[in-house]
Parts: C-alpha cells; sequence; structure tokens
C-alpha cells in the first residue's frame, strides 16, 4: 500500500519499483484475478486485474515522479494494457533473453509515445556470450533500431504543456539570474526586453545538471558521433551533458592559437564524422554557420544544432534554409506562457517581450 511506499517515495532524487506483472509463467495465477470495481481505483471503469489495479495505483501516487513499475516483457499484451493505464511511468521489464521474451513486441508494446519508459535487464544473454563486450554492442544498436521504428509509427506529437521536470528548470533560469527584463542590446544588435545570460548556470550546479538533463532528452533522438559545443556559454553545457549521455565533446575555438598545435577545434575527431552542435541559445542563427562552417572545413558532417532557447527572431528558419535542423528545449513563448500562469514575472514585462518576440518574427 501507499504507506509503506511513502518513506521511499520522499526523497524526488530517488525512486522505486513496484511489482506490477511479473516475467515468470504462472504470473496469470495471481496477477490476473479480478477484482470488485471501486471507486478508488482510477482511471479503470468496472472490474480491473490484480496487475491493473497495481499500475492505476502506482500512477496516483507518482506525485514525485519518482514510482516504476516491473512489468515483464513476457507478456507483451499486458505490457500494453499496463502502458494504456499508466502511460508515463517508467517500466522495468524483465524476461528477454533467457527467458524467451520477444524484445521487439515488448518495445513495441512497451515504450512510453515520446520512445522512453523501459529499462531491459538483459544480463544473462550478455554474461554468458562468447563476447559479451560484441554482444551488448550489438544489443544496443537493435535495440535503437527498434526504437526509431517505433517513433516513425506514432504520430507528431504537439507541443506539450511543460512537463514537472522543464516547469523546474524554468523556475529555476529566472531564480538564478539568468533571465532579465528591461532594455539591452543582443549580439545581433536587436533591442530586446528580455535577456537571456545562461553563462550564470556555472554557479548552480543543481541547475547545470537539470539543464543536461533537458538536453539529453533531445539529444537521444539524433543520430551523430561527436558534440561540438560552442564557446563561451555553451562550454560548461556541453561538458555537463558529456558526462551524462557519454558522449565526446569538441569545440570550434572563436579564434585560432598562433602558438603550439594552432588549432581551430579542440578535441579529438576524424574526418566525416557527424556532430551536433550544441549552444546556449538561437536568435538570428548567425553564430551557428560560424562554428558549421569551422567544423565544415574540417571535413566534420553536421545536419542538428540544439539549443536551450530559441528566442524566435529567425533563428530556425535561417538555419533549415541551409538544410540545417534546430532543436530547443524552450522557445522564448513557452517560458514567458509559464512565467505568466505562475505570476512569477510582471505582465508588463511580459507583454514587452511577447511584442518583442512578434515584431522580430521573420516574414
Amino acid at each position: 500500500g501507499s504507506d509503506s511506499l511513502a518513506p521511499f517515495l520522499e526523497d524526488s532524487h530517488r525512486g522505486v519499483f513496484l511489482l506490477c506483472k511479473t516475467s515468470n509463467p504462472g504470473a496469470s495465477e495471481l496477477q490476473d484475478l479480478l477484482l470488485r470495481p471501486s471507486p478508488n481505483i482510477e482511471p479503470l471503469p468496472g472490474s480491473a486485474t490484480v496487475y491493473e489495479a497495481v499500475a492505476a495505483f502506482a500512477r496516483q501516487w507518482n506525485r514525485n515522479d519518482n514510482l516504476g513499475l516491473v512489468v515483464g516483457a513476457t507478456h507483451p499484451k499486458a505490457l500494453q494494457r499496463a502502458r494504456q493505464v499508466a502511460p508515463e511511468l517508467w517500466f522495468l521489464s524483465p524476461g528477454v533473453g533467457a527467458q524467451g521474451g520477444d524484445l521487439a513486441a515488448a518495445l513495441q508494446a512497451g515504450l512510453r509515445r515520446d520512445g522512453w519508459g523501459m529499462l531491459l535487464p538483459v544480463s544473462r544473454s550478455l554474461s554468458q556470450a562468447e563476447n559479451p563486450h560484441r554482444a551488448a554492442r550489438e544489443l544496443l544498436q537493435w535495440m535503437r533500431s527498434q526504437r526509431a521504428a517505433f517513433l516513425e509509427s506514432q504520430p507528431a506529437p504537439e507541443r506539450p504543456v511543460l512537463s514537472r521536470q522543464l516547469s523546474e528548470l524554468a523556475e529555476g533560469l529566472l531564480q538564478a539570474g539568468c533571465v532579465k527584463f528591461g532594455q539591452f542590446t543582443l549580439k545581433s544588435g536587436l533591442q530586446s526586453p528580455i535577456y537571456l545570460d545562461l553563462r550564470q548556470l556555472v554557479s548552480f550546479p543543481r541547475l547545470l545538471e537539470q539543464t543536461a538533463v533537458a538536453y539529453f532528452s533531445l539529444l537521444s533522438n539524433l543520430s551523430f558521433d561527436r558534440l561540438a559545443a560552442l564557446p563561451y556559454a555553451a562550454l560548461p553545457i556541453g561538458a555537463a551533458v558529456s558526462l551524462l549521455g557519454g558522449w565526446s565533446l569538441i569545440y570550434p575555438r572563436k579564434e585560432a592559437k598562433d602558438y603550439g598545435t594552432r588549432a581551430d577545434i579542440e578535441g579529438v575527431y576524424s574526418p566525416g564524422e557527424r556532430v551536433v552542435v550544441l549552444d546556449d541559445l538561437a536568435t538570428t542563427g548567425g553564430s551557428k554557420f560560424e562554428a558549421i562552417e569551422k567544423l565544415s572545413q574540417a571535413g566534420l558532417q553536421v545536419s542538428d544544432v540544439v539549443v536551450l532557447i530559441d528566442r524566435q527572431s529567425g533563428a530556425a528558419e535561417a538555419l533549415a534554409g541551409q538544410g540545417y535542423r534546430l532543436h530547443s528545449v524552450f522557445t522564448l513563448t513557452e517560458l514567458l506562457d509559464y512565467w505568466e500562469s505562475t505570476q512569477r514575472v510582471d505582465s508588463m514585462h511580459i507583454a514587452a517581450a511577447r511584442r518583442f518576440i512578434q515584431d522580430t518574427k521573420p516574414e
């Protein structure tokens, strides 16, 4: 019951996986029993199985986004039903490999619409392989291809209301002084009523970590060999993302050294590799093109640019015109909408910022 879980769920940085539907053949003997209808089991109308009720209760108890479910990969129909009842929860799904679970069927049934939400223990399949390293690499590549196929089959999602994770990040940016209102001259020469100073992130480790997690979510859907962070604001962000995702990091220098190696790009790379450009903000796209030119001259391939905030001043359109895709954690409009809804910013500042977005929007 909830009272047994409560002490373990109080710390939002730690989590619990609750037994729901096990992977053994006899799981249905108890877990598929029907319960009498109860108004306490939401959102299940009428009677429900034991495992469906567990999934429904877990969703209600998941107030800190730290409660998941154990749902065996050997029962794809039950996995699919649990996902319908608890669409946002993480599943720990044993049963692939030695127990005979079909990995493709499990992923199709259990992944969330965003392509995440499943942890798949495959210990015996790897530990007993002739070459565990190669077996792990091949399994990972196959899982990624299955996930990509799953995502392609999903309808294009609308830009959602901010999740709890992104709401906390939006609040943290404001509290840390990364957002200021007044009159400011941007690098592009534009006069703006809002200034976004993400260099402040280096002084707030927890906020920097939250920022890295947000980038990670976007990057996990892209195909690349290395990250290329732009000096200077994006360098600490890039380092945090690199540590979180285990991705190799390089960066193009603002100016080439006139001593030593005289390198234009710092870090280890090989011509022909694909890199994703990381920056803090996107305004007109000018600094992105400068960096992409340096990277391209070194033989590196660039298709995607990822930023924390798109100021919606033409960068996405300019980059698209040259064949590059811009991905942002937030648009400036989304942040303004959130700060307005929480009454954290004066309405006059919100209105001025919105007028600025409208006035600088490309034709």
